[in-house]
């Protein structure tokens, strides 16, 4: 990797840009197995920047409290409850208004870096409500004055929250600082859920299913120590959800795939071993496997022996498992680029286990903790029988390689009518490569290179099977393939891997606006495998004039070809005459 310029692959590009999608992938594949995405090690530096600056940004958060003192002085005031709370909204903030998940160039946003804040605050930008014909006064795409007062009230709140004092003695938690406000939760909480009914897409790019629960849990600080048993239980039932959903054949194509694209992880000759055998066969190897398997046993077992255990060597041992865990999340800097969230769950660990290792289970006053953490588990495991129903956030199914995504085929022509039709702050993501590339031809590469980091995982196999069948009455280089996340992340400013933000909803109203002719947008619809069924249904869909297939493909189908492969079985199970 150079430190200020990418390492992209080496290509005779008159050649190379004649191949089919199968020989113009393959390059690219084995570029990313040693190298992957070739970033330049200055952003890498940016974004362990960014993390300081969160963490610092966090402290003086705190610091700000009445009663808590001293920068250096982290031993005399770590475990007071108000610490916790103001980290919890703190970093719900930060992840609001953008500086979080999806942020900046890994996550293929370039100019600008964010969207959210930019968009949200934004009239006659579009909104996907999640229920607009079950909940009232939700209908519609259109963001009006109303959302845009709702999101506004919600960030104000959450500052006030943070820079506000305790309210004094709460005997039943041992503090003499107090809490904050019983209001100002009640406010951040229906705020947050008012602003979500009206736009799914505010409540998930507030990760509401992590910092939204914490801050349920903040409703028990009157019972004492009810609010850090709830608060452990919300931590148990990420853990154990995220490590449910990776009990499945995609998750060791996540880990090679990841360990490929480390900073951390650096020599090409050991890149290559977390591959079956390189450079001809690029499925996961022994390592990933051995990997992927052991990381699930630990986020499964681990948490429960920092949940049951009250001090000592085993909670000291469980949490020192735990933050090894998350660090080497964290540095790896994954695609996506959920860093924050693995310093807070790193908070986590300290604060309430070993903070508040005597609080367990039995010093339980009410069943409102043991209510959530059933809401909670409700919801995971609703979201792995049923993942079309649930986004993959609540769900908790985090890097599994299993959730729900899409590919537009979209012709130059329907490029410029989204350009013109949409309120949004960024351009097309292949204007973008342009720009910083400097040109169509140069930009061709980590294109195709993005193409590649799809392949690596089953559901990208699937998808460039299914662009044939999406375009087969028409001539595919008339269209650029462009990965949903990345239209989603122009149209509605924030994206995080969640096909529930760029299906037929986000094609309805991209079409109300655009106005696009039958053939113009051709879209792939993936849905994530539900945990007891070995296949995933896939929909195909013209933007002007509706579904013309659907039907599934077997993970094993999947599982066994190479990245460059595109013609993995399909079955078919409804198809109309395409129009």
């Amino acid at each position: 990797m150079g430190f200020l310029k990418p390492e992209l692959p080496v290509v005779d590009f008159e050649t190379w840009s004649k191949g089919t999608w199968s020989e113009k992938i393959r390059p690219m594949a084995r570029h990313w197995a040693e190298v992957g995405f070739g970033t330049p090690v200055v952003l890498h530096l940016f974004y362990v920047l960014k993390i300081a600056l969160y963490i610092l940004g966090a402290w003086l958060v705190v610091l700000s409290t009445r009663g808590i003192d001293g920068f250096t002085a982290v031993a005399d005031w770590w475990t007071e409850p108000i610490v916790f709370e103001k980290v919890v909204l703190y970093t719900m903030l930060f992840e609001v208004v953008g500086l979080g998940c999806g942020f900046g160039p890994l996550n293929n946003r370039f100019l600008p870096p964010m969207g959210s804040i930019l968009y949200w605050l934004r009239p006659n930008t579009i909104r996907l409500p999640p229920w607009p014909d079950r909940v009232p006064f939700t209908r519609g795409d259109n963001r009006t004055p109303v959302d845009v007062a709702l999101y506004g009230a919600l960030l104000a709140v959450l500052v006030v929250a943070l820079f506000s004092d305790g309210t004094g003695p709460v005997r039943g938690l041992g503090t003499e600082v107090g809490v904050l406000p019983m209001w100002q939760i009640w406010a951040v909480l229906g705020l947050l859920a008012v602003a979500g009914l009206r736009d799914k897409v505010i409540f998930l790019a507030a990760r509401g299913e992590v910092y939204a629960s914490f801050t349920v849990a903040f409703l028990l600080a009157g019972y004492g120590v009810d609010m850090i048993i709830a608060a452990k239980l919300v931590c148990v039932v990420i853990w154990m959800g995220a490590a449910t959903s990776k009990l499945n054949k995609h998750f060791p194509f996540v880990i090679s795939t990841m360990m490929s694209n480390s900073p951390i992880v650096r020599p090409r000759a050991l890149k290559q071993k977390f591959f079956e055998r390189f450079p001809d066969d690029l499925r996961p190897g022994r390592i990933s496997r051995i990997v992927a398997h052991f990381s699930t046993a630990v986020e499964m077992l681990v948490p429960l022996a920092l949940l049951l255990s009250h001090g000592g060597w085993p909670t000291a041992i469980a949490a020192f498992v735990m933050v090894v865990f998350h660090l080497g999340i964290l540095t790896s800097i994954p695609m996506g680029v959920p860093l924050e969230w693995n310093v807070f769950m790193i908070f986590c660990v300290l604060t309430l286990f070993v903070g508040h290792a005597e609080v367990g289970l039995g010093d339980l006053s009410t069943v409102w903790p043991l209510l959530l953490f059933l809401v909670l588990v409700g919801t995971v495991v609703t979201g792995n029988l049923f993942p079309r129903k649930v986004s993959f956030l609540p769900g908790m199914r985090y890097y599994a390689g299993n959730w729900d995504s899409s590919l537009w085929c979209v012709k130059p022509s329907a490029a410029e009518k989204i350009t013109a039709g949409l309120v949004a702050i960024a351009s097309m993501p292949q204007a973008q490569l342009e720009r910083v590339y400097g040109s169509p031809e140069a930009a061709q590469i980590p294109l195709y290179l993005g193409y590649a980091f799809r392949s690596f995982n089953t559901h990208g196999r699937m998808m460039f099977t299914l662009v044939h069948r999406a375009l087969a009455d028409k001539d595919e280089a008339d269209y650029v393939l462009t990965d949903g996340e990345r239209i989603c992340s122009t149209a509605i400013g924030w994206n995080f891997g969640d096909g529930h933000m760029h299906n037929e909803q986000l094609i309805a109203a991209m079409q109300k606006r655009c106005g696009f002719e039958p053939g113009e947008v051709r879209v792939i619809l993936i849905d994530a495998q539900p945990i007891h069924r070995q296949r995933q249904e896939y929909r195909l869909v013209d933007a002007a004039t509706g579904e013309f297939e659907r039907g599934w493909i077997d993970v094993a189908d999947a599982v066994t070809r190479q990245p460059w492969d595109d013609a993995v079985p399909v079955h078919v199970q409804a198809s109309a005459r395409t129009r």
